[in-house]
């Protein structure tokens, strides 16, 4: 099931039932396990582990150095992608960029064509980036993130559990999970129909509200409102919420209208959150 232009590293451990396509290249110590697919003039290059049932799209590259003027090209570093992922054509996934480090995707997500993952980055699992998407280093996605098309997330920002970032969005601050971001670093709302088809329960979408709008719509500052929340008891998705909030290292993007973004004059309220 290997094309015969494919051209393959003596290095590269190649497990069964692989289909490689015409003109691919992969170079070193790759490892491709059972049942992934690997399209036409795909690249997979260095360190990279890739596990069971993947889709590896045309022209995808995975393995490239980091995009990092400080990377040294004798840094031993990597990609780690776990099973049953989508990796649509074009896609570019970076390798680690300090000795020893990985960008890793979990499983089950969905990249769509050209979305862009430098280095360092961590994708869970559940995972949707539509196309174009660029997510700078180190960034973390949750599990279940869903990122809207030619949305842009800046370095060292995180991305909560069940958050969906609308396209054409740029954020520099964190999304907290469950919420709705649009435009540039606000958010705009809760994610319920995310919540739902996670499974989570009504009680479990009630407290998150509740959580969402004492940090949000009430007018406690960030420290005023964790410090409120310890006060009570919650439920695990709430918990996630709170931990999130009380870790963000860059800021969470401030809360604003709908009616703001759709005008494009979303005002900055970063001290709500503060």
């Amino acid at each position: 099931m290997i094309h015969p232009t494919a051209i393959i590293d003596s290095e590269a451990k190649i497990d069964s039932e692989v289909e490689i396509g015409p003109y691919v290249l992969i170079q070193g110590p790759v490892r491709l396990c059972s049942g992934t697919a690997v399209m036409a003039h795909a690249v997979i290059s260095g360190q990279v582990e890739i596990g069971n049932s993947n889709q590896i799209g045309f022209g995808a590259i995975i393995g490239a150095p980091p995009q990092d003027l400080s990377f040294d090209s004798q840094t031993i570093t990597g990609v780690q992608i776990g099973d049953k992922n989508v990796i649509r054509e074009y896609c570019t996934i970076h390798r680690g960029t300090k000795d020893g480090t990985f960008t890793r995707i979990g499983s089950d997500c969905f990249l769509m064509a050209g979305a862009h993952l430098g280095h360092n980055v961590s994708l869970g699992d559940h995972v949707i980036l539509a196309n174009n998407v660029l997510a700078g280093g180190y960034v973390q996605i949750q599990d279940r993130a869903f990122v809207g098309g030619a949305s842009v997330i800046h370095q060292f920002t995180r991305l909560g559990t069940c958050c969906l970032m609308q396209g054409g969005s740029a954020v520099s601050k964190d999304i907290p999970p469950f919420a709705i971001a649009a435009g540039k670093n606000s958010v705009v709302a809760l994610n319920v129909i995310g919540m739902r088809r996670a499974g989570m329960q009504a009680v479990q979408r009630k407290e998150v509200r509740e959580a969402f709008e004492l940090f949000y719509q009430s007018s406690l500052n960030r420290s005023q409102a964790l410090a409120e929340a310890r006060n009570r008891r919650w439920t695990v998705p709430a918990e996630i919420f709170w931990n999130f909030v009380a870790e963000s290292k860059r800021g969470v993007c401030a809360m604003t209208s709908w009616r703001s973004i759709k005008r494009g004059d979303a005002s900055d309220l970063e001290s709500q959150v503060e």
